[in-house]
């Protein structure tokens, strides 16, 4: 450990100045797969698994500047003021040598029906976004969104359930028919050089090269982490200290009326070749405190940045929770892409010992030649009792939400994703198949991560999609019109259907909206 700081301090401090300002851009999977051209192609070793990207890389700033900027030309700087302002330019935009400032603000207004449940749906969200650079080395960005809506019924099911808004932030209506909840993320981040990133924020982030993620994902809300990026040649090497919540664990911590718990992540990612980039992962949750109300705090050890460590904390009455993994991707042809992942839980003794994830996919862009049109095909399941633990406070999850997929474990998902873009003209189209297993007569078939995986457990072997045989199938396709594009400012028309079946019901729901939407936010609903 002290060769490895000595190492890092000396890098810091003899790495000289930035090449670039390292601009910060939210991940949403819809924006991202435009980058594709760029992050993708065998000419390039661009590290695509971590995310959110900074867009100062040499190679995949023109294509963003491009897509930021379409539409603008020489001309535009003599339309009124008025007119900049809505379709080309931040609300305000401050751009000096030292310096630079923008803020903007975000309204998210939908209206829909929803025809299944005989009601209407809306949405309606006030926000801002606001970031900046100092130098060419420091940049800090926030956003907030205030916000109350109606939701179709199997959101609110989830709502209702979870006590979540799925992804955002906790349900201030308390289960009433018209939700209220507040959204914000902050960033501050620190970059000495290119191969040093110091970030400190409360956000979320996302690791693989697929839609979903059996390692980490950004569906849950977001939670305070300091973040650690090194790059040595083709090898980027990534640790993460987090601090999160549990609604569901025992209440004893007299801090809140939430349970917290530390969460350390490594992530090792390798460019082999142009082609090949192999990745090596690993997570520990830890409880805060016991159920006795006695503080372990943020021990040493979780700042220990040896990869594969089978514990990074010490020992106490709930064992931490560990988790391994790998992530991998090879450009089979120029524009084709082939990825996938694979996860050990090992976490304490249950059910779900030794339990596993897994993830197989393949993408591109410029399907059939045609420039812009983009895919994706993806296969993802999880094993029962997967990310749980006979502990709930140190499940993998954050405020009762899974930190790697929606469905929790205990299920087998297909999914298809198509993007096209032409001129300002945003189109998507999506479908999922799913078949899991859930819960019975108070039987714990091991989906809901939260519950704990020596409780209610049926006995005999273990099979994916044990318990209640359930199928979801699920289609989705909008078509937006981009009006400015520094604030993905749109006006967007979207129908989704779903159907959710097993014995015990059978849940239908069709959904039409039209709205007026804006920011970069990756809000999932297909689930």
């Amino acid at each position: 450990m002290r060769r490895f700081f000595t190492c890092f301090v000396f890098s810091v401090f003899t790495c000289g100045s930035a090449l670039a300002q390292s601009e910060y851009q939210p991940y949403s999977y819809q924006f991202y797969q435009k980058l594709d051209k760029a992050i993708y192609s065998p000419d390039t070793r661009i590290h695509s698994s971590m995310k959110p990207l900074f867009v100062d890389d040499s190679l995949i700033r023109p294509v963003y500047d491009s897509l930021m900027n379409y539409g603008t030309d020489t001309g535009s700087r003599h339309r009124s003021w008025v007119r900049r302002k809505v379709l080309d330019e931040h609300l305000f935009d401050v751009r000096q040598p030292d310096y630079t400032f923008f803020a903007d603000y975000l309204p998210d207004l939908t209206l829909g029906r929803d025809f299944s449940g005989q009601k209407n749906a809306w949405l309606n969200t006030r926000g801002f976004q606001a970031g900046g650079t100092i130098g060419s080395k420091f940049y800090f960005y926030t956003s907030g969104f205030e916000d109350q809506a109606v939701f179709p019924n199997y959101l609110d099911n989830y709502v209702n359930q979870v006590g979540m808004i799925p992804g955002q932030a906790f349900d201030k209506s308390y289960g009433k028919s018209t939700k209220d909840w507040s959204y914000v993320t902050a960033l501050m981040s620190y970059t000495p050089c290119k191969a040093v990133n110091l970030t400190l924020g409360e956000d979320k982030n996302f690791i693989g090269d697929g839609y979903r993620s059996v390692l980490l994902s950004d569906f849950a809300a977001p939670y305070p982490f300091f973040k650690l990026t090194l790059k040595f040649g083709n090898v980027e090497y990534m640790a993460m200290w987090s601090y999160m919540e549990d609604q569901s664990a025992q209440q004893f911590n007299s801090f809140s009326n939430n349970r917290r718990k530390w969460g350390a992540f490594h992530y090792v990612d390798w460019n082999v070749t142009n082609r090949l980039s192999l990745g090596f992962f690993n997570a520990l949750i830890a409880e805060e405190a016991n159920d006795q109300d006695k503080l372990h705090g943020f021990d040493v050890n979780y700042i220990n940045p040896v990869f594969f460590s089978s514990s990074l904390g010490p020992s106490g009455t709930v064992a931490d929770h560990t988790l391994f993994g790998f992530n991998g991707k090879y450009e089979v042809l120029a524009k084709t892409v082939v990825y996938g992942q694979f996860l050990v839980d090992q976490g304490p003794v249950g059910a779900g010992n030794n339990t596993n994830a897994w993830q197989l996919g393949f993408r591109g862009y410029d399907l059939f030649g045609a420039k812009a049109l983009n895919y994706l095909f993806e296969y993802n399941t999880a094993s029962p009792y997967t990310y749980s633990s006979p502990y709930p406070i140190v499940n993998y999850a954050q405020f009762d939400e899974p930190l790697a997929h929606p469905f929790g474990a205990n299920f087998r998902e297909w999914l298809g994703i198509l993007n096209y873009s032409i001129g300002r003209f945003d189109l998507q189209g999506q479908l999922n198949y799913a078949r899991y297993g859930v819960d019975d007569s108070n039987v714990n078939y091991g989906k809901n991560i939260q519950s704990g995986n020596t409780q209610n457990v049926p006995g005999g072997n273990i099979s994916t999609g044990q318990g209640v045989a359930t199928s979801l199938k699920y289609a989705e396709g909008t078509v937006a019109y981009v009006i400015n594009p520094k604030t993905n400012l749109r006006v967007e028309i979207g129908g989704l259907l779903r159907e959710e079946k097993n014995s015990l019901s059978d849940s239908k729901t069709a959904l039409f909206t039209v709205g007026l939407r804006s920011s970069f936010r990756d809000l999932y609903h297909d689930f």
